[in-house]
């Protein structure tokens, strides 16, 4: 209160001899400098988040690095050479390196996935005769993921719903077997051999699995060349053997090249599994989850095949339903 009534006594009461002229610049200075204080004190708040920004490394040329790759002056696909001393096909290459190398979560999720599916795909591609590299075609269809394209294309090998049928898969509402890591592999393997056959290389069968073998083959013969990286194409299918050179050539050098971290102890593994063989419908999947000794979410995580919390099976067709290991079953119900 005594701080409120103080200027009121002054203008009331206060020396009414002083004039302006009679204020002194040291004065003038003094009152500068307790204003200037003033602010120091009510800003000292500001003044320490300048402190604390100063402290914060600041990213220069000597701090912070983004460099640029170097794209490998030798590269295959299914052993067959990539024309990497051609300019263009050595900017498509870097193009998708950097791309896949920068996007670090997708690639670092890519690598683990590689490791907990890949030993499962190589043995299919190995028995059907089909190079190893095709494994990466996978990785960048669906991430190994089983997820579903705008256009249609489902599961792990992104299979469209006539070509899953055509080579013998069952889809449907109950069942879609694109969803099936072996199955849907088989049906990737068999077309990629076809394809083989009809362009006589692995890197055009590759790029069929784009565009598609009469795509293919009718931009061949429209453009009069015969090869990949010859050929003008759509964006999509253009870059599409170079996403798997890249991210083939990212997976294998993770560490050495392209400075990834990425310790055993972190890679994703798959279970061993029991295969529990039926040709009888399966009225309620709960409660045959159950009796396998698992939950119904682990059920359909190994089997996403499974749409629905049933199997008709009318026909008695023959199912091999996984189920891993670590789990005992007491009977298999329906």
């Amino acid at each position: 209160m005594i701080f409120i009534l103080l200027p009121i006594v002054y203008l009331l009461f206060g020396d009414s001899n002083l004039q302006p002229q009679d204020v002194s610049k040291s004065d003038i200075k003094t009152t500068q400098m307790d204003v200037s204080d003033s602010l120091t004190i009510e800003d000292s708040h500001d003044n320490e988040n300048r402190v604390l920004m100063d402290t914060i490394p600041k990213r220069t040329k000597d701090t912070y690095h983004v460099p640029a790759l170097k794209t490998p002056y030798h590269i295959n696909f299914a052993g067959e050479p990539v024309p990497i001393e051609e300019p263009d096909v050595r900017e498509r290459l870097d193009r998708e390196l950097l791309v896949n190398n920068y996007w670090q979560s997708n690639m670092i999720l890519m690598i683990k996935r590689g490791y907990k599916f890949f030993p499962r795909i190589e043995k299919i591609l190995l028995e059907y005769q089909i190079p190893e590299d095709f494994k990466y075609l996978a990785l960048i269809e669906s991430g190994l993921l089983n997820v579903t394209s705008p256009a249609g294309a489902r599961g792990y090998w992104q299979l469209m719903k006539a070509t899953a049928r055509e080579y013998g898969l069952e889809v449907n509402s109950n069942v879609d077997e694109r969803l099936h890591l072996e199955l849907s592999t088989t049906v990737a393997c068999k077309y990629l051999l076809k394809a083989k056959e009809r362009f006589g290389n692995w890197t055009l069968a590759a790029a069929s699995y784009n565009r598609g073998m009469y795509g293919i083959a009718r931009q061949l013969e429209k453009q009069d060349v015969d090869d990949y990286y010859s050929l003008w194409l759509t964006t999509e299918t253009s870059r599409y053997v170079f996403r798997i050179l890249a991210v083939k050539e990212i997976f294998e050098n993770f560490d050495a090249k392209y400075g990834f971290q990425i310790d055993e102890e972190d890679h994703y593994h798959m279970p061993t599994f029991k295969r529990v063989a039926l040709d009888t419908a399966i009225t309620d999947l709960v409660s045959f989850a159950k009796n396998m000794g698992l939950n119904y979410k682990e059920l359909k995580i190994h089997n996403p095949w499974l749409l629905q919390d049933h199997l008709k099976n009318a026909s008695r067709k023959d199912y091999e339903i996984l189920i891993p290991k670590n789990h005992s079953s007491s009977a298999i119900g329906n």
